[in-house]
């Protein structure tokens, strides 16, 4: 049968039952033919289906059925093996493959659980995990255990199943998670918020990178090359970001918040990414067991296979001090291992997707090969006169070698690390620093490039990234953030640094806390709302610890900091007089340490050089000779002002030279430096009372909570199952601790009895009313509207506040989405139809428009050309008619000065043309008789006076070349072309008197067969419209179609009319009816030539040559 035949077949058909339906019961049958029907109008919608007495008795009964059916389907399969071919294999929309049936009864969400205790949880999450289902609910919560191995659940095809879908239709996955959150920015036009969090180890980057990678599948882009970008943003931010801890081989070692901007109808138009509190102490040194970031390790890699180590000034044989260990096994690790070639390889094509050009991608390398061959720089101690702590480089080639890179000189650089400027009471003043001092110097240049370079390249690349604005207003595009940002640490040795990761988690733990206990439960409480209070650990107190002032942590840290002559032991002390609560303790018998009871436990943090890293001061000198470099980027990122969180700001602010000077040992010998183009650095980065990292991390959760709470929060908790690292196994200790630190077990309490959304009735209506009311309605936002919502819905466990607030549970909220987009699909369908219909219309309208213009134009065309025609014609009939009659033999007349007149009446005057120089005019008057039998009277005619005379004047150009010096006509002398006049075999010429050469004639008309008159010529009469056998001109066949009102122009049917063939003209022509025979000229040769004066009515003269 042929395709397009079995389309129109099977709507036709008869739906498709069961193969044994006696074998089934009454209601089974019934639902699956309800299920079946092919008409989709009326076919029942799925709510519907969950009210049939089937569905509503398999209820409770859940594990029973699928044991039983499970049980059934073996059966069958023992009964009738079939074989599968290749084509016949079935493509299950299941994701995961599980070998027993048994397996699929596990709960997707712990809110169902009948019996909610920790150990039960644990036991689900244990068993759901050791069967590779990593992804549990709690609510609208989504628990995610790091599996330590790559599962095949992250391909395309997942990605198509969690589209827009119902999420009970699939099993728990990250994918549902991006997916939900989108569904609720296109339905509710609302940014939306994806926080990831959980310690260190947990899985978090890896859920970020699904993510972005399942919402850059659901807002599909026309520009392709977009979505690629937006892929590789990850990759590349977190080869600079990431690095190799102790618990950890790719730990964030910053805070990321990646915006997807969208467009109203859901299509991905930008990226922009937020980063904060990058750890580039890291840069210079690195704890045992750890790494320095990814990037330096790929680029020495990368450098070496391509043999550009010499290039960059960088050694082949000892590694740089920056990336060397302990074990001395780096260089071996760099030149050996594959996997650092093939992630330099990658990053180079990041680069180049995301836009980036090669002397940009150049310079970065330069900037990251200069600082390693910074760390190689040593400094030694010399004694002087005046001072015995002076320092200086004992090893010139480091020194030259990092100056070479970054393009600056290596006297400038060595002063600057050498030494200072102090300024006092306007005088500057050159101070030698100590080996200490200098060593410090050197790091910070370090840092600061690095930190700057990191930060310029997330700036560069939300520049590429950024939308473009003609395809959507800033107004009314929408945003997704995830947040990943480091987890929660506790090593054996915690320093500043991870006091600062731990403080930006509990604000992201006291955030989760707002929305899912204390917000909720004050609505309760507001709206009297009968609920159950959930007990939580509120981590505010301890917040306020680290962030009040003046007496919290970090405004500790501040002030002490500001003291020159402050120590760590000062700082520790400080904090032990000031921070007087439960969350603060200090160990005896440790002089530099002090404890933090987090909301993950107890971590006891190390003072030693917390006073310096809070300090990060990055002395003048150094930032103006990187100014000076020649290296355009790297002047770049010290011309450009720092923003309070830290980081590059988006624009440059130019000042003059007199607003800043440069230090006087910097003048001399510095022509090439234009101080009207030096961008002012920051009195931040030269000022210990304004610049401090601690002021620097407030403001980062400042801006980064600032954008957070914009959009409606969705929460991923990454919990890690081990410590070891190990797939497929599970430590129920570690896991309890982190579900008792997340509060997860109060959540699932929570998730349970209380209500997650809380919409107020006019959002309510005005978003659901649809469902129950007819599109012109406008019903009032009041508690009837939504009741009436409500219960054509058929929900349940809903409730109403007092004033203005209705109370859902968290899938109440998904089942509203799927009704409404049900309900917009078949609005969409009638729109769809009429916009179709209306555009039908339009288009015929518009055809027989175009249909009547066309026929205007051509018609005016038409006319157009054929007059065109037809006037070349009739000009060319004037022509030739005039060339013919004013041609004559040179025989014709013994006189060569007389022209012949003729007029009307028919009367023939000669006139005589006596004068040498002047034309010679012949006047013939030929006198018109009336009819053949008028000519017998006595052969004489009266003239009219009152017939006017036709002349013509002629040229007598001719004149001189002809033979008889005077000959008016040329022709020849038997056989004559007449164009446009007939032949009269019946006119005569009669001569002047006067005039000798003529021979008066008054006798009458000659008849036919005499020798001195012309034959008259008998014509059989012709229809109208016959066309005359003698034609055979183009010109005269349209001259003659045009009077009888047709233009068919039959010159290609024609042949070419010979040399002095005479065309015989029809006799009923209406143009010749007027003309009348004259009396011809007899000549002395008894030859007689046929003239013919055509004249009209209107007594048309003929054409002057």
């Amino acid at each position: 049968m042929h395709p397009v035949k079995t389309l129109f077949k099977i709507p036709r058909n008869p739906p498709p039952t069961l193969l044994h339906p006696e074998k089934w019961c009454e209601e089974f049958n019934h639902f699956i033919s309800q299920c079946l029907i092919k008409d989709f109008e009326k076919r029942p919608s799925v709510t519907h289906l969950l009210d049939h007495p089937f569905i509503q008795g398999a209820r409770g009964k859940v594990l029973f059925l699928q044991k039983q059916l499970a049980k059934v389907l073996q059966d069958q399969k023992h009964l009738n093996p079939v074989v599968k071919t290749r084509r016949e294999r079935m493509h299950t929309t299941r994701p995961y493959h599980v070998d027993d049936a048994e397996k699929y009864c596990l709960e997707d969400d712990l809110v169902n659980l009948e019996v909610l205790d920790e150990e039960t949880i644990i036991h689900q999450l244990e068993k759901r995990y050791m069967d590779l289902l990593i992804y549990t609910y709690v609510g609208d919560i989504l628990i995610a255990l790091n599996p330590f191995q790559n599962l095949s659940i992250y391909s395309p095809q997942f990605s198509r199943l969690y589209h827009g879908v119902k999420r009970a239709s699939n099993p728990p996955h990250i994918f549902a998670a991006a997916d939900a959150a989108y569904q609720c920015m296109v339905t509710f036009s609302k940014d939306q918020c994806i926080v990831i969090s959980g310690e260190s180890g947990s899985g978090k980057t890896e859920s970020a990178h699904l993510i972005v990678q399942h919402l850059t599948f659901l807002g599909k882009a026309n520009n392709q090359t977009l979505r690629e970008k937006i892929l590789q943003v990850n990759s590349l931010v977190e080869a600079f970001g990431n690095a190799c801890t102790a618990i950890n081989d790719n730990s964030s070692r910053f805070g990321k918040y990646l915006e997807m901007m969208f467009t109203p109808t859901g299509a991905v138009m930008g990226a922009r990414i937020s980063e904060y509190l990058l750890e580039k102490s890291r840069v210079i040194k690195q704890a045992v067991g750890e790494k320095n970031f990814h990037i330096f390790y790929y680029i020495y890699a990368g450098l070496y296979h391509q043999k550009k180590l010499s290039e960059f000034r960088l050694p082949e044989e000892k590694p740089p001090r920056y990336i060397a260990d302990e074990t001395g096994r780096v260089m071996h690790d760099i030149t050996s291992k594959e996997s650092y070639r093939r992630q330099f390889e990658a990053i180079q094509h990041c680069f180049r997707i995301i836009g980036f050009n090669d002397k940009e991608v150049h310079s970065v390398y330069r900037i990251l090969a200069g600082i390693l061959n910074i760390g190689n720089i040593e400094f030694a101690a010399i004694s002087s006169q005046h001072q015995t702590d002076k320092s200086e480089v004992p090893n010139a080639e480091a020194l030259e070698n990092a100056a070479s890179v970054l393009c600056i000189s290596p006297e400038e650089l060595h002063e600057a690390l050498t030494s200072h400027c102090v300024v006092t009471r306007g005088e500057t003043i050159i101070r030698a620093n100590t080996v200490d001092r200098a060593a410090d110097v050197r790091d910070a240049m370090s840092k600061a490039l690095y930190g700057r370079l990191f930060s310029w390249i997330v700036n560069r690349i939300n520049t590429l990234l950024q939308p473009d604005k003609n395809i959507c207003s800033a107004d009314d595009r929408m945003n997704v953030g995830i947040l990943d940002i480091f987890g929660f640490e506790n090593f054996q040795r915690n320093s500043f640094e991870q006091l600062c990761i731990n403080i930006a988690n509990e604000q992201i733990q006291y955030y989760f806390n707002q929305h899912v206990f204390a917000l909720e439960q004050m609505e309760y409480h507001n709206e009297g709302i009968d609920a159950a209070p959930v007990e939580y650990e509120d981590n505010r107190p301890l917040l306020d610890m680290f962030l009040q002032k003046p007496l919290g942590l970090l405004a500790l840290l501040d002030e002490e900091s500001r003291f020159p002559q402050a120590t760590d032991q000062t700082l520790v002390d400080k904090f032990e007089d000031n921070l007087r609560c439960k969350y603060f303790w200090r160990p005896k018998g440790m002089e530099l340490c002090f404890g933090i009871q987090h909301y993950a436990g107890k971590v006891l943090y190390d003072a030693s050089g917390v006073l310096e890293k809070n300090r990060d001061t990055l002395p003048a000198d150094v930032v103006v000779v990187l100014r000076t470099s020649e290296n355009k980027l790297l002047e770049q990122l010290f011309s450009i002002p720092l923003t309070k969180t830290g980081n590059l700001a988006q624009t440059r602010a130019r000042v003059t030279a007199a607003s800043r000077s440069l230090p006087p040992h910097f003048s001399a010998g510095r022509a090439k430096v234009d101080t009207l183009e030096v961008i002012r650095h920051p009195e931040e980065t030269t000022n210990m009372k304004r610049q401090t990292m601690a002021s620097y991390f407030r403001y980062s959760l400042m801006d980064l909570l600032s954008k957070m709470v914009v959009g409606q929060p969705h929460f991923v908790r990454c919990i890690k199952p081990n410590d070891d690292r190990e797939a497929l196994k599970f430590s129920q200790e570690r896991v309890l601790a982190q579900l008792r630190s997340t509060g997860i077990l109060e959540t699932v309490s929570i998730r349970r009895q209380g209500y997650s959304h809380r919409i107020l009735f006019e959002e309510f209506v005005k978003r659901y009313y649809y469902l129950a009311f007819r599109a012109h309605q406008t019903p009032l936002a009041s508690k009837e509207s939504c009741v009436a919502i409500l219960e054509k819905s058929r929900l349940d466990h809903w409730v109403l506040g007092k004033t203005k607030v209705v109370f859902l549970r968290y899938y109440h909220v998904e089942q509203l989405n799927l009704l409404l987009r049900e309900v917009i699909g078949r609005v969409v369908v009638l729109q769809a139809y009429a916009k179709g219909w209306l555009g039908a219309r339009r288009y015929k309208r518009v055809r027989e428009k175009r249909e009547k213009g066309a026929t205007a134009i051509q018609s005016a065309w038409r006319g157009y050309d054929a007059r065109r025609k037809f006037k070349k014609i009739s000009n060319r009939r004037s022509q030739s008619a005039l060339h013919i009659q004013a041609g004559h033999p040179s025989d014709q007349s013994s006189d060569p000065r007389l022209v012949v007149t003729g007029d009307t009446r028919g009367s023939a005057q000669v006139q005589d043309c006596s004068e040498p120089s002047d034309h010679k005019v012949l006047r013939v008057s030929a006198e018109h008789k009336s009819s053949p039998r008028a000519g017998s009277n006595n052969g004489h005619t009266e003239p009219s006076s009152n017939s006017p005379s036709i002349t013509e004047k002629h040229r007598y150009s001719q004149t001189q070349s002809s033979p008889k010096g005077c000959d008016v006509f040329a022709g020849y002398p038997n056989k004559h072309s007449v164009s446009g006049t007939r032949l009269l075999s019946s006119r005569t010429f009669h001569a002047a008197p006067g005039h000798p050469g003529l021979s008066p004639s008054r006798e009458a008309p000659v008849k036919p067969g005499s020798e001195n008159g012309l034959t008259q010529k008998q014509r059989t009469p012709r229809r109208r419209c016959q066309q005359p056998k003698m034609l055979s001109s183009p010109e005269d066949t349209m001259y003659y179609n045009q009077l009888n009102g047709t233009l068919e122009y039959q010159g290609s049917q024609r042949k070419p009319r010979k040399l002095g063939q005479v065309k015989m003209l029809d006799g009923e022509d209406e143009y010749y009816k007027s003309l009348s025979p004259v009396d011809s000229i007899p000549e002395e040769d008894n030859s007689a030539h046929r003239f013919f004066f055509p004249s009209s009515s209107k007594g048309a003269s003929f054409a002057q040559h």
